[in-house]
Parts: structure tokens; sequence; C-alpha cells
């Protein structure tokens, strides 16, 4: 279950003249850039749900307004001979980025994960999509195939952004291989060849 902490009020310009040290550096210049460039951003919110020692974040709220699928009509026939398993929509997407101590090195890399279920553990709608995983112990979680580990979180939050509208995705069984195989085989038995995506 999760549960969402309380509201943070800095803003990176409070930190913009303090000696930082590398990590920290990087926390701000991550902050500075989610809030630059998502100032005109109507379609996506965020917040800062965690801090380290410093105040710098750790862990990004990020609330998208983008209608995308959901869902599938008629799942439990999900994929089979004859079944039809239309699009469900919904218009509000939460996800979280968590940020592990050793970010930005290798083996640190940011984790995205879409929630499933609200503060009291009610199953939300959560993205349909062959790159975010939707069933298992593992729903909810996003694969960006990021370039480097250099990559700005802000390049992750407008990719997912495209994901959601379906300007982005990989059904194909080779690599880098879906997130999710049972969405991936929907989008290329049904999704295209039905214009619903």
């Amino acid at each position: 279950m999760y549960k969402m902490e309380i509201p943070y009020s800095l803003s990176p310009t409070h930190f913009r003249d303090k000696p930082l040290s590398g990590r920290d550096r990087r926390l701000w210049h991550e902050w500075q850039m989610i809030e630059d460039g998502l100032r005109a951003r109507p379609d996506i919110s965020w917040r800062v749900t965690k801090t380290n020692a410093q105040g710098l974040p750790t862990g990004y709220c990020i609330d998208y307004h983008i209608q995308s699928i959901c869902g599938v009509t008629n799942e439990a026939q999900l994929n089979q001979p004859g079944a039809v398993n239309k699009p469900q929509m919904a218009d509000e997407f939460r996800m979280l980025i968590d940020l592990p101590d050793a970010f930005p090195c290798v083996d640190g890399a940011p984790v995205f994960r879409f929630l499933t279920e609200d503060e009291q553990g009610k199953p939300i709608a959560h993205p349909w999509h062959p790159n975010i995983r939707f069933y298992g112990a593992f729903a909810g979680r996003v694969c960006l195939n990021r370039t480097d580990t250099y990559t700005d979180l802000i390049w992750g939050i407008k990719r997912v952004a495209e994901y959601l509208r379906y300007e982005r995705y990989h059904a194909l069984n080779e690599p880098p291989y879906p997130e999710d195989q049972q969405v991936a085989a929907w989008v290329i038995r049904q999704a295209e060849p039905n214009g619903w995506i």
C-alpha cells in the first residue's frame, strides 16, 4: 500500500548558492530540470515525496492528466482466438520515481513505477502499455530503455507521457523486449489491426 508523504515547501532556488557534494549537485540538477521542464505542462503535475538529510529530493510523485488505456474488456479471454478485447480508458495516472542511494551511478538507476492501488489499498487505474508492467508482482514498473546513466529524469517523465499517448511503444518480442508480454501481444494482435492505437 502506498502512503503519500507530507508536502514539500522548498524550491531549487533555496540551494542555488550552497556548496553541494557531487551526488547532491546531481539531485539539485534533476530537481531544477523537473521544475523548469514541467512548468508549462498542464498534462503533468508533480511533487517531492522524499528528501535526503540535506533536504534535496530523492523521490517524486508524478501525476499524468492524460487519457490513456488502463485495461481491456473481456480480460479473462485476453488474446484468445475470436476474443475481442477493446481498450478501456482512464484520465489520471500516478507514477513514483525513487532515487536509490547509489544514484546517479550505473548500479543506482532511478526506479519509475506507476501506482496500482490507492492509499487504502484499493486498485486504481494504471497504464496498459507494452513497456509498463500490468500484471504480477512488478505491476506498474516502467521500462524506459534509457540511453545512459546521465539521462535526466525529465527525459523519462516526458517519455512516459509519450507512452501514455501511444506515441512510443515497443511490442515486438525482440530486444529491448516489451516489459509486459501479454499487453505486447494484444497490441500486435488487436490494437494495431483495429486502429485503437
